[in-house]
């Protein structure tokens, strides 16, 4: 089985990707820059975790337009970062990307790091979305790819857990770009209420 991963340089995509690697799976990681305001930070911590991981360096697909676009508080400042957090199509998006690199890497499957569904936010991170995103993509490219959720059976406590298990430091998961991370977007504040 060969992999291409979804990849931030955040923490559970970074944990999806060791995972991988403990199974002895080959795997491809691609970022996406969608036109994300901490895509320089997500990207720098990405290439750097992969490399102190021991883990395939990304790549990376520029998509930027699509940001600009279709605002969101992740892509523009000027908006609000949590509130205004949902940008639509984003992880159909990200799917297509892996589905069509999947296609030139000749891989079986594409992995995104969606958590447990009891603690989804948004339309597109159930595994109703992801069972008719992989029928609709499987058609888009005429290949039998699959979509695989590794993580959808943990919560954000978990991932915090096995991730400490494993050693995982030097990811970056802040859509606001700061450092330090804002405490106010939807990352921060799901590693916050864990902390509390």
């Amino acid at each position: 089985m060969s992999l291409v991963t979804l990849v931030s340089g955040g923490l559970d995509s970074t944990l999806m990707s060791v995972l991988a690697k403990e199974e002895s799976i080959q795997q491809f990681p691609l970022f996406i820059d969608y036109g994300q305001i901490c895509k320089y930070r997500e990207w720098s911590a990405c290439k750097s975790v992969h490399l102190k991981l021991g883990l395939p360096p990304p790549v990376k697909m520029n998509l930027k337009g699509y940001g600009e676009l279709v605002p969101s508080g992740l892509t523009n400042s000027l908006m609000r970062v949590y509130e205004d957090a949902f940008l639509p199509g984003r992880n159909l998006l990200f799917l297509l990307a892996g589905f069509a690199y999947a296609c030139v890497t000749n891989a079986n499957a594409v992995a995104i790091g969606f958590l447990s569904e009891e603690t989804h936010l948004f339309p597109d991170q159930t595994s109703k979305f992801s069972e008719q995103a992989e029928s609709l993509l499987k058609l888009t490219v005429g290949r039998d790819i699959a979509i695989i959720t590794p993580l959808m059976k943990f919560t954000k406590s978990d991932v915090l857990a096995l991730a400490r298990k494993r050693g995982i430091v030097g990811t970056y998961s802040c859509h606001a770009g700061t450092v330090p991370p804002c405490g106010v977007c939807v990352s921060c504040r799901e590693v916050m209420h864990i902390s509390d």
